[in-house]
């Protein structure tokens, strides 16, 4: 299977998936780092793929959705963005509702 086969099998079968540099418990850049950090202030579990382990998913993710930068957040099969979409979206409460719908969880009311 290619790097483009793999990405589209790792963003379909994880309702939400960030590719970063890194991990959550060790970002390796700071834009990774702040978009784990709205991802787990929103409390709903996600996959992550640290691009750093795997080079050929690192050279071919830009392609696959046509986004240069890393990191880059899927949410039920769809590019959100990156660390400044996700941060927007974190701060006006979008979200946690858009990651609650991706996992089938109901929002806190």
């Amino acid at each position: 299977m290619d790097a483009l086969e793999r990405i589209k099998q790792q963003v379909s079968e994880n309702p939400v998936i960030v590719y970063m540099k890194g991990s959550p418990d060790f970002p390796q850049c700071g834009f990774s780092a702040r978009t784990v950090q709205a991802l787990n202030a929103c409390g709903v579990e996600y996959a992550y793929v640290n691009i750093y382990e795997d080079e050929e998913v690192y050279r071919a993710l830009p392609k696959f959705a046509n986004w240069p930068t890393f990191p880059q957040l899927y949410v039920k099969g769809e590019l959100v963005g990156g660390c400044d979409i996700t941060l927007d979206l974190y701060q006006t409460g979008e979200l946690k509702k858009m990651l609650e719908e991706a996992v089938g969880r109901k929002a806190a009311a």
